[in-house]
């Protein structure tokens, strides 16, 4: 193992609990291929271990559980070749599935930004937990991508909430994460430590998490919910923003500034997303994660993902050229590639058997 791999995280076992802290706090614990192979390498032993009782995933970053995984050195592969990079998405999708299928509680501690590959990593945990800095965002669209980590599956039976998230890419805050299921419990980060210790006992999660649970209260989007679900059930990113500027009561700032933010994302990756959680609904987990392998072989092969992360991280100019620039000229013929099956798709395990691998 490498050094550089040891300082991303470690990976441990305190008592009857198994430990993965993501240690990465400059890049926000950005996620490796390092660090996705060595958690994809620890959940089987984890899994076969009795004396395991439960996995905890924390951070030692006060700002971040994890902002995502780390698109530059996806890009960094796609120089070498988009087979490279396409590998590397894949390898993601199965350490998503394999979490996914875990048989043992697996309890995340967040506190901070938990973003992208974060969501994927976290969001097939058992219990979720929230602290008072949470915060949850699928901002892909901003960087000519699409919401992946098989998140369409969660967003699609979130009716319009789910498409606005999707596609705007906004964060919320703990209470509408609860609200929504993306987060299991609200437990403010003090008591991050007596969760790991009890859990380390092998006490059991659920009576614990649960008597540290507090209501969050109100969530930010509460007042908007009307306007979200009017809008954003609607059958075309262009009816959405069309919905969005007939809004002219009390409620026409917000509508405002969610046009503004829909108008800086990549015009493909709004079609594309917008289509992608509308179909997610009639999948399973399984089939969302071998969709979005489809959808990111396309973005890999074009333009828009390699610009946006260039104007948003690299040169950081905030000023994309988007390919096409505007939603009007996204054809049905250039989303067809995105929607096309794969001659050699990713293909992965159905869950009897990665139950009967004791996974």
């Amino acid at each position: 193992m490498t050094d550089a791999a040891q300082d991303e995280m470690t990976i441990g076992v305190t008592g009857a609990a198994a430990v993965i802290t993501l240690d990465r706090p400059k890049t926000l614990n950005a996620l490796t291929s390092r660090m996705r192979r060595r958690i994809s390498d620890a959940i089987p032993v984890f899994a076969r271990d009795p004396n395991i009782y439960a996995v905890i995933l924390q951070s030692t970053s006060p700002k971040a559980f994890c902002a995502g995984s780390d698109v530059r050195e996806i890009l960094g592969l796609a120089d070498r070749g988009i087979d490279d990079a396409l590998a590397e998405f894949a390898e993601e999708y199965r350490m998503n599935w394999l979490l996914e299928c875990f048989s043992k509680p697996t309890i995340s501690l967040i506190n901070g930004m938990v973003m992208g590959g974060g969501v994927g990593l976290t969001g097939y945990n058992t219990h979720r937990i929230a602290g008072e800095n949470y915060s949850w965002a699928m901002p892909e669209t901003i960087i000519g991508l699409f919401p992946d980590v098989g998140v369409a599956h969660a967003l699609s039976r979130l009716g319009p909430t789910g498409q606005y998230l999707a596609l705007t890419g906004r964060s919320i805050r703990r209470a509408d994460a609860f609200r929504l299921g993306l987060a299991s419990h609200c437990i403010d980060s003090v008591h991050f430590p007596q969760i790991a210790a009890e859990l380390a006992l092998a006490n059991t999660v659920d009576p614990l998490v649960d008597g540290l649970h507090r209501d969050p209260g109100a969530g930010e989007l509460g007042p908007y919910a009307e306007l979200i679900d009017r809008a954003f059930r609607a059958a075309s990113v262009e009816d959405i923003l069309e919905q969005l500027e007939r809004e002219t009561g009390a409620q026409r700032d917000w509508a405002q500034g969610v046009i503004t933010d829909l108008r800086k994302r990549a015009p493909l990756s709004l079609k594309v997303t917008h289509r992608h959680v509308r179909e997610a609904a009639s999948m399973d987990i399984k089939t969302a994660l071998e969709a979005d392998y489809r959808l990111a072989r396309a973005f890999l092969a074009d333009h828009d993902f390699r610009e946006g992360v260039r104007a948003a991280l690299i040169d950081k100019d905030g000023a994309p050229a988007w390919r096409p620039a505007r939603l009007e000229d996204v054809s049905a013929v250039s989303l067809a590639p995105y929607f096309t099956a794969l001659s050699r798709p990713l293909d992965l395990p159905t869950r009897e058997d990665m139950q009967r691998a004791r996974v």
